[in-house]
């Protein structure tokens, strides 16, 4: 059985990669990279080390790689490919949909064989969203053929790989923890299973209850361990009060998946305690910048924060920690990081009011927005504050 996984970065190879190889498939990796693509078909494998007290080192075999830009070979590749899988980052999935869409066409006139295709990206239908960006691409005379044969089948993927820094580029270090759950309904037949996947027939629980429990607060212990003035998640995830706080963001976007999704609040208070207990993995060290990144993405409406804040609210559930958290990412400004530069220049310039209303898309006579403007003016007052006392 035949992969081709778009994207072989740290979550392409230090989970889709690793749990494709095995359960038996040999993985061929699209990149750009063109150093990492000569290590790949050099040496055919690649280290992948668990963040436990043991480092415990498996090392992923059968994997190769070509070029995203050699036509010729992406081209045979998707043509002899069992499954698609991607991990690009969801905003990049309209840049790589030219190559399949390409890919497609050349299979399409070699054989007439189904093929499954899944974006393992950090959001919700990220599958369906790929789908839009191919079909854009395929010649109308291949739509009717895409139908019957292509499906593109949503998944949830949950695992903390932080920023890397090894002596050989292609280890991988990421946590023990994975979840990679995938909606078996829309499988194509013949799909040869994998290994440690999750298949579902109902998958928007398990999107929700990660991206509500496990990105919010993620994303929520970077937001105010940045105002604390810290380095990383596992020092905020030290410091008790930031903990507490992370810790209650969770439990109010739990109620609100209890109350959509039903699930059993004593299960799901263990799924919180697991969260937590992943972030202060003290075998990791995960960069507040790196967590926090593109604030404006992570505010965005259906995202991890705003949404559960707009579920909560028809709910009638009170959510002032992850109405702070918001107020908090409202005022991350990592160097270096251009969606944080942008939000504090619209701050500056258009004030918090219309930026909530652009960004976050929340009207202001919406009674989130009022609490949102005041969770950010008492965070900015009280940095004034702190930065006229250490002046003083």
């Amino acid at each position: 059985m035949k992969a081709v996984h778009f994207g072989p970065g740290n979550i392409g190879r230090g989970f889709i990669g690793l749990l494709l190889s095995k359960s038996g498939y040999e993985v061929c990796f699209v990149a750009r990279n063109e150093k990492q693509i000569a290590q790949l078909r050099r040496r055919k494998q690649y280290p992948v080390e668990l963040a436990n007290n043991k480092s415990d080192t498996s090392i992923i075999r059968n994997v190769t790689a070509i070029h995203i830009n050699d036509r010729k070979d992406v081209n045979e590749a998707i043509a002899a490919a069992d499954l698609i899988t991607t991990a690009v980052g969801v905003s990049a999935l309209k840049h790589i949909a030219p190559s399949i869409a390409k890919g497609i066409v050349n299979r399409f006139r070699t054989n007439d064989r189904p093929l499954n295709i899944m974006a393992c990206e950090n959001a919700i239908g990220a599958s369906t969203q790929l789908k839009k960006w191919v079909y854009k691409e395929l010649p109308a005379k291949w739509l009717v053929k895409a139908d019957r044969l292509l499906a593109f089948p949503n998944t949830a993927v949950d695992r903390i790989v932080p920023a890397q820094n090894h002596e050989d580029p292609l280890k991988v270090e990421v946590e023990p923890f994975y979840e990679w759950v995938i909606h078996r309904p829309a499988l194509k037949e013949g799909h040869q299973e994998i290994k440690g996947a999750l298949y579902v027939d109902s998958l928007e629980p398990y999107i929700e209850r990660k991206l509500f429990t496990v990105n919010t607060g993620h994303c929520c212990a970077a937001y105010f361990g940045y105002l604390a003035g810290l380095w990383t998640i596992q020092e905020a995830m030290a410091d008790p009060r930031l903990k507490h706080k992370v810790r209650k963001v969770m439990e109010e976007t739990g109620s609100v998946l209890v109350r959509r999704h039903g699930f059993d609040e004593s299960k799901h208070r263990k799924y919180i305690d697991k969260t937590i207990e992943r972030f202060a993995n003290p075998h990791l060290l995960d960069q507040i910048v790196r967590v926090g990144r593109s604030p404006i993405r992570k505010l965005s409406r259906n995202d991890r924060l705003v949404r559960p804040a707009l579920l909560a609210h028809d709910y009638g559930i009170e959510t002032p920690y992850l109405v702070s958290a918001i107020g908090a990412a409202l005022c991350f400004n990592a160097e270096k990081d251009s969606e944080a530069a942008k939000l504090q220049q619209e701050l500056r310039e258009q004030g918090i009011s219309q930026v909530i209303e652009q960004y976050l898309e929340i009207e202001e006579k919406h009674p989130l927005h009022r609490l949102i403007v005041t969770a950010y003016n008492e965070i900015k007052a009280a940095g004034q504050a702190e930065a006229g006392a250490e002046k003083s």
